[in-house]
């Protein structure tokens, strides 16, 4: 029996091999505490399928799923200076960097591309929380002036989706001055006549709710999604008042006028969709559909009853007469 136990049954588990479970097999849902199985929630487009709650979606498979089929093209985005305050924490800024890039796979917490939707060829910009919590830095902010350039360039609308905790910490005051260009970046697509369309996620706040997040022409927001820019906590320790329930939520700010619309994932693509087409309307302007007519001059105090009645003749029109049938004789 020592004989199959200590020789045997190590050789045969060395031959087969233990089969490890991936940690990512299966997720916890933060609203209901359900576990759903990885498979599952893909195909939800990472909803959970018992509360619907809208977990974070990545963002290669976000831009997979608002595209059209045939796909859409990245674009190389400026390189900043990565750590022009020598910053250091806990850990040094550059460090920082160093993990979030070899976690994400992406340079910063950005990413850029253009494609179509429907039809129609627009620029997406998309913020990414699993580098640095979205922050925006001196490399988002030149991505987005980047993004509306092209934007303009193609006369394409353009598509900002945020999630972010806000100007990052490590960059001081070269990360706030972001907020100001890029509202500047985004005025410029405006004023191109092209429509900005802005998608909240959970969460957006601090200085990008305070800039280019909330300058959009039409804001959808997901269910549940945190808007804001301070934290209710911060609030409520600051004023020293109870907050109303959902306060911050998509809804709230819907029911409040802050977002114009609040939009279930699965139904985002057609939606947005339907406001580009809407939006980009390809028909006649309105001088083509309009006829053409010889401008009115008004007639000067010297014109004659006769002249006005020449002018008439030559319209061929006649002057009206009018009748005054009060003084007329009764049968």
């Amino acid at each position: 029996m020592s004989w199959l136990t200590n020789f045997v049954r190590p050789k045969i588990s060395a031959i087969v091999g233990k089969k490890e479970v991936p940690d990512n097999m299966w997720h916890k849902c933060p609203g209901c505490g359900q576990m759903i199985f990885h498979r599952e929630l893909d195909e939800n487009l990472h909803v959970c399928p018992y509360c619907d709650h809208h977990l974070r979606f990545d963002v290669d498979r976000r831009l997979g799923f608002l595209f059209d089929e045939d796909g859409y093209q990245k674009i190389e985005l400026p390189n900043p200076a990565s750590d022009p305050l020598k910053f250091r924490d806990r850990k040094k800024y550059t460090e920082r960097l160093k993990e979030a890039r070899n976690r994400t796979k992406t340079n910063d917490a950005i990413t850029v591309a253009h494609g179509k939707m429907g039809g129609i060829p627009v620029v997406a910009a998309i913020l990414n929380f699993d580098f640095m919590g979205g922050s925006m830095g001196m490399a988002v902010g030149e991505a987005i002036l980047a993004a509306a350039r092209l934007a303009v360039f193609q006369e394409a609308p353009l598509i900002m989706i945020s999630a972010s905790g806000g100007a990052r910490m490590q960059e001081g005051i070269l990360s706030l001055m972001q907020m100001p260009r890029t509202i500047l970046a985004v005025d410029k697509v405006k004023e191109a006549g092209l429509p900005y369309i802005t998608i909240l996620t959970d969460p957006t706040s601090g200085g990008v709710s305070a800039s280019f997040a909330m300058r959009g022409d039409i804001a959808m927001a997901e269910p549940g999604a945190v808007i804001c820019f301070a934290g209710a906590r911060v609030i409520e320790e600051t004023i020293r008042e109870e907050l109303p329930e959902g306060f911050q939520r998509a809804e709230y700010l819907l029911e409040h006028g802050m977002v114009d619309m609040v939009v279930h994932r699965r139904d985002m693509r057609d939606t947005l969709v339907r406001l580009l087409t809407l939006l980009c309307n390809q028909g006649p302007s309105a001088d083509v559909v309009a006829m053409p007519t010889s401008p009115l001059t008004p007639p000067s105090k010297g014109d004659s009853a006769e002249t006005k009645k020449s002018q008439s003749k030559k319209n061929g029109t006649a002057p009206r007469r009018v009748t005054n049938t009060q003084n007329a004789p009764k049968d």
